[in-house]
């Protein structure tokens, strides 16, 4: 039975509805429950739903392995939460600001667990190579995290090696979803590899699409601006000013978030600036461009009929925003 983005994306809220989480201890589970329902895209089990679809695999089937990309994926927000002191998560208090650091780690490991429940009830001919893919996938984003971490305390990062970390820490998830959804339908290992291809060069574009919103997105589309610049926070817009950047330039982009004598909206000016002259924004939508027709590109070397396909043009555009 074949199905568009939107009814995929039902069929996995209604299965993921019925995932039966204790309720005592209500410390460990409730923030579980609350994690989970609390929205999101649900980029990652679509993609794999979708990429199962696209190879000629049983959608039903590949559910519980949707579910626990899922669950993992809420796992290391409630983490990340906690590393980063993030008190809001999706428009809400995150697990962390309301139960404290001990009850987010602890329901954070259990909601790993339980991701790694779900993902035991695929087909067992299918779950050795579903848990190797699931284990690299997890692995890293762990570096990913970490390599993020290091950028903290880094004077320079070169644009090298900010596309290796968003590669671990963004696009590692999408790649594992796809490949997991395509090992699932019996797909070849020909086309198990173009899917993450696909799914990393598409994960590649969207990072670097929330890196410019961060600084150039639409505020009437209640998209707050300059979080990253007031952070200090490595960016592909900020290693592309700090390559291009005279001396002066590079001083003004280390020290102008920590100035105190500067308001929130004139950091955000005066980083913009030299962004601006820099010309790096024209830069990141041309590098974003580039990833997402590769990405569009691969789908079209699929061993798979052309209708299958056209559910992860649908959501390739979706996730980039093009209307083409």
């Amino acid at each position: 039975m074949f199905r568009t983005n939107d009814q995929m994306l039902c069929l996995f809220e209604s299965y993921l509805a019925q995932l039966e989480i204790p309720e005592e201890p209500a410390l460990l589970y409730a923030p579980i429950t609350y994690s989970i329902s609390g929205g999101g895209k649900r980029l990652r089990p679509l993609l794999l739903l979708l990429s199962a679809q696209a190879l000629g695999g049983d959608v039903q089937a590949a559910l519980p392995a949707a579910v626990a990309v899922e669950v993992f994926h809420n796992f290391t927000l409630l983490h990340d939460d906690i590393m980063d002191n993030a008190d809001v998560r999706r428009g809400k208090p995150s697990v962390y600001a309301r139960w404290g650091e001990n009850v987010a780690i602890l329901s954070g490991d259990a909601m790993m667990i339980c991701a790694y429940k779900s993902l035991s009830r695929v087909a067992a001919d299918k779950l050795p190579r579903v848990m190797e893919i699931f284990n690299d996938m997890a692995l890293k984003v762990c570096e990913g995290q970490q390599y993020d971490m290091d950028f903290e305390k880094k004077r320079k990062v070169s644009v090298v090696e900010y596309i290796q970390m968003i590669d671990s820490k963004t696009s590692a998830l999408l790649a594992g979803s796809a490949m997991i959804g395509a090992v699932l339908a019996g797909a070849s290992d020909d086309d198990v590899k173009r899917i993450e291809r696909f799914a990393t060069e598409l994960g590649l574009a969207f990072q670097l699409q929330d890196d410019l919103l961060d600084s150039y997105g639409d505020t009437a589309l209640g998209k707050k601006i300059g979080g990253d610049i007031l952070e200090g926070k490595q960016t592909y817009l900020m290693v592309q000013a700090m390559s291009r950047a005279s001396e002066a330039q590079r001083d003004t982009l280390r020290t102008t978030h920590s100035d105190p004598a500067l308001t929130p909206e004139q950091k955000i000016e005066r980083v913009k600036a030299v962004y601006d002259a820099l010309d790096v924004a024209r830069i990141t939508e041309q590098q974003i461009s580039q990833r997402f027709e590769r990405a569009l590109a691969i789908i079209e070397t699929l061993s798979t009929q052309e209708e299958l396909r056209e559910p992860l043009r649908v959501f390739a555009r979706n996730l980039i925003g093009r209307k083409r």
